[in-house]
Parts: C-alpha cells; sequence; structure tokens
C-alpha cells in the first residue's frame, strides 16, 4: 500500500513539475547563463529607461532655443554640452533614442506580422497561393533594400511630406522590405510542421483553416520569429538613422540619433565639437551591438540545431 501511494506522489510530482517547466522558462534559465546575451539585455533595459522616462528628469525637455547657450562644450549644467541652436545634447539624445527605438520596434512588427502571416499562409496553401506570395517576394528581395529607402525617403522629401507623418512612413517602409525573407522562412517552417501528427489530428477533428493556421501552425513558428524579431529591430534602427543621417528619414526638429549626427555636418564640427557627434554615434553603436548580442543568445537557448 505504502508503496502505491510513494508511486503515486511520485507521479503527481512528476507532473507538477512538468507543469512548471515552459519553453520560456527553460528559455530564461539557458540564456542566464550566457553572460554575453544577459549583459546586451540589461543595457537594453537601462537605454529603455533612459530614452522613455529619462526625459521626464530634465529641465530642458522642451527643447527651447537658446543662443546664449550655442555649441557650448560639456558642464556641469550641460552634461554633454549644447547643439548649434543652444539645446541640450543630453536631453536631445534621449529624445531621440525615443525616436529612433520605437520606430525600429514598430517597423519590426509590422514587419514580423506581414511576413508570419503570408508565410503560413503560402506554407499551407501552396499551389497558386504559394507562387504569388513568394514571387512577390522575390521581386522585392531582388530590390536592394537601402537604395529603395533611398528612392522612397527622396519622393517624401520632394513632396514635402509633414515631419509628424515621416515618422509613420518611415516604419512602413522599413516593414516593407523586411517581411520577404521572414515570410520564406516562415514557409520553409510550414512546409515541415503541416506533415506533422498533430496536424492529421487536427485534419481528423475538421477544424477550419484559419483555427489550423493561427492556433496550430503558427504558434510552433514563434521561437523562431522571436529571433528574427530581435535581430531585425537593430537593422531597423541602423537603416533608420542612415535615412535620418542623409535627411530623407524623420526630419528636425523630431530628433533622432541619425539626424542629430546629421548636425555636425561641418569640419569644424567634427573636429572642434565632438560632443555633437559622438553620444548620438555611441548610442547607435551600443544599441545596437547589445540588440545582436541578445539575439544571438535567444538563438543558442531556442534552437536546438544551435546547442553546443
Amino acid at each position: 500500500m505504502s508503496s502505491i501511494v510513494t508511486e503515486t506522489a511520485g507521479l503527481a510530482g512528476t507532473r507538477t513539475g512538468a507543469r512548471r517547466s515552459s519553453l520560456w522558462r527553460d528559455t530564461f534559465a539557458k540564456l542566464k547563463k550566457n553572460k554575453v546575451a544577459m549583459c546586451g539585455l540589461v543595457f537594453l533595459v537601462i537605454m529603455f529607461l533612459f530614452c522613455f522616462i529619462g526625459p521626464f528628469f530634465s529641465p530642458y525637455a522642451s527643447g527651447k532655443v537658446n543662443t546664449v547657450m550655442i555649441n557650448k562644450p560639456p558642464s556641469m549644467a550641460h552634461w554633454l554640452g549644447t547643439d548649434n541652436l543652444g539645446r541640450d545634447i543630453l536631453t536631445r539624445l534621449m529624445q531621440a533614442g525615443r525616436i529612433s527605438m520605437t520606430v525600429g520596434l514598430a517597423a519590426m512588427v509590422l514587419s514580423v506580422f506581414i511576413g508570419s502571416v503570408l508565410g503560413v499562409v503560402a506554407g499551407y496553401y501552396r499551389g497558386v497561393v504559394d507562387q504569388i506570395v513568394m514571387r512577390f517576394a522575390d521581386i522585392l528581395m531582388t530590390i536592394p533594400g537601402l537604395p529603395l529607402l533611398f528612392i522612397i525617403g527622396a519622393i517624401l522629401s520632394e513632396w514635402k511630406v509633414p515631419t509628424d507623418y515621416r515618422i509613420y512612413i518611415v516604419m512602413l517602409m522599413l516593414s516593407l522590405i523586411g517581411w520577404p525573407e521572414l515570410a520564406r522562412l516562415v514557409r520553409s517552417q510550414i512546409l515541415s510542421l503541416r506533415e506533422r501528427e498533430f496536424m492529421q489530428a487536427t485534419e481528423s477533428l475538421g477544424l477550419r483553416d484559419h483555427r489550423k493556421l493561427f492556433f496550430h501552425l503558427l504558434p510552433n513558428t514563434i521561437p523562431i520569429l522571436i529571433v528574427v524579431a530581435t535581430l531585425r529591430v537593430g537593422g531597423a534602427i541602423l537603416s533608420e538613422s542612415v535615412l535620418s543621417y542623409l535627411g530623407l528619414g524623420v526630419v528636425p526638429p523630431t530628433p533622432t540619433w541619425g539626424n542629430m549626427i546629421d548636425a555636425a555636418n561641418t569640419l569644424i564640427d567634427f573636429q572642434k565639437r565632438p560632443w555633437l557627434w559622438i553620444p548620438p554615434g555611441f548610442a547607435i553603436f551600443a544599441t545596437v551591438i547589445s540588440i545582436n548580442l541578445l539575439g544571438d543568445g535567444l538563438r543558442d537557448a531556442l534552437d536546438p540545431k544551435m546547442k553546443r
């Protein structure tokens, strides 16, 4: 009798342990062992707080022009100096980071949404649907992304699109060039998953297509989507910075890291006023590197093929 009770208790404990264990908990446990990835995650959290909460504590958040303080070097009043309109560099760095990170995240979400939906539909239905989606993706992938962004940005400048709307258009531009590769990746996963036993069970149960697609197939691609999405944020931030630096993206007075660097566009600024371009340049570099380190750590934790 006691052995039966012990065996039952052991089975109950096993089931409880299985319930407590989950993909995300195991992933985070593996991620914590990767010190480099954790450093990237900690830096991103600090940068997020710095950009989204920091401006509320700055006395220069209004961004008023101060002709007395034009191009002043770092001091106790302005820790990173002032720009060519007398505005505080540190405050604008925080406000610019808010815009750049928002554009990167929004472009990633849009590209992941479009790419995952089109990829799962193409992989499940195949045939004509697959051909249409994949050929359209191939056409976009044959066009170099950066020159395409330059052309669209130049058109926006020529049409004199208001600054308030340009940020949303930049998000759409970045998502437009980002979804084809993701759609191909999701499609390849779906082609494999649709032959598994659980999909045969959904056929036996007579489930509708939308339940098969979005409740059974797409959730099984989430780990790879997370990895790709994380890496895409860094690429979107870099692309937005390049566009803004060239005056084809978000334009002043709305600050971004790219147009902050563009403000230091003379040899005198480059040689004599490094506080104008070093802080935004370092912010872009450190943020993108941290995102890539975190993405590599997530790939090692989520992709079984990457286990050492």
